[in-house]
């Protein structure tokens, strides 16, 4: 027999193999179809789109090429009646190939994502929803990608500025004569929230604090609190007072630390219960322009 009469049986043999096919081909609509269900919400929502965007129906078009064959490849592998094996698919055979067809349908929907079709229309939708007096939009959608970058002492430490309010901050510098002409940071940003908040790494403090300002969520003020009783224990800190003896001459100057207003919501929002999310917290400066200094880690 020819190669060609191996691979393409006749039509008796196919006529006997009929059941066996159609048992085979309902077992995989079945099963993949359940897999797809499991796996993708967004077919019905792309067959729609389909009617109205070329690119999309072209897409969909494509994936159905693929899908015949898939369908194709599976049969070739059933072997004919006559043969000493049947081979029997298996559940992990038929998942497989409802995941070969769900996935090409997925990694092309995601690389359209940042297409500037997409976008666009995205944005349109957005100011749709901006104009709609109905929508009841709950907390910044950014809120739950913070949260994930959050540390925990990092959030006691917002929940502490929140409730306590802006807190001391102090540099330490050098002073005497050669500061007039020149002065130069000695230690930056020291202040008491580590112990004050009960973080478990006091020594990360710089660094949270650093995460904080890259979200958004703190900023660091040029100006001091208008209490100069706030600095009184933060200046007897031992900190405070081995960076002055660090050197001949040094001086102090004063600074403060507060959340921004986003800051102030999203503590608000995310780290107090509901009753306490209304309740008058201490008022925090705005930030403004040339006011937000980095401290080093």
């Amino acid at each position: 027999m020819s190669l060609l009469g191996k691979v393409i049986p006749s039509a008796s043999a196919v006529a006997g193999t009929a059941p066996g096919l159609a048992r085979v081909a309902a077992g995989a609509a079945w099963h993949t179809a359940g897999w797809g269900l499991r796996t993708s919400g967004r077919a019905g929502i792309r067959v729609a789109r389909a009617m109205v965007d070329q690119d999309v129906r072209v897409g969909l078009m494509r994936e159905t090429a693929e899908a015949v064959g898939i369908v194709a490849g599976t049969a070739a592998r059933i072997i004919l009646p006559g043969s000493n094996q049947v081979m029997e698919l298996s559940d992990a055979d038929y998942e497989a190939a409802g995941r070969d067809v769900v996935l090409a349908r997925t990694r092309e929907a995601e690389a359209s994502e940042d297409s500037l079709p997409v976008l666009r229309r995205r944005g349109a939708e957005l100011l749709d929803r901006s104009r709609d007096v109905w929508a009841d939009e709950q907390g910044h959608p950014a809120y739950a990608r913070i949260l994930d970058e959050l540390a925990p002492d990092e959030a006691r430490m917002l929940l502490y500025l929140l409730q306590a309010g802006p807190q001391p901050s102090v540099d330490i510098r050098t002073g005497g004569p050669a500061g007039l002409v020149g002065s130069t940071m000695i230690a930056p940003g020291l202040n008491m929230i580590a112990g004050r908040s009960g973080v478990r790494y006091p020594d990360r403090v710089p660094a949270y604090l650093n995460n904080l300002f890259r979200l958004g969520l703190v900023w660091f003020s040029k100006e001091p609190l208008p209490d100069p009783l706030e600095y009184q224990v933060l200046e007897a800190q031992p900190d405070v007072l081995g960076a002055l003896h660090s050197v001949k001459f040094a001086k102090i100057v004063r600074r403060s630390v507060h959340l921004t207003p986003f800051g102030e919501a999203f503590g608000r929002t995310t780290l107090v219960d509901e009753g306490a999310a209304e309740s008058v917290y201490p008022e925090h400066q705005a930030p403004v322009t040339g006011g937000a200094d980095l401290p080093k880690a």
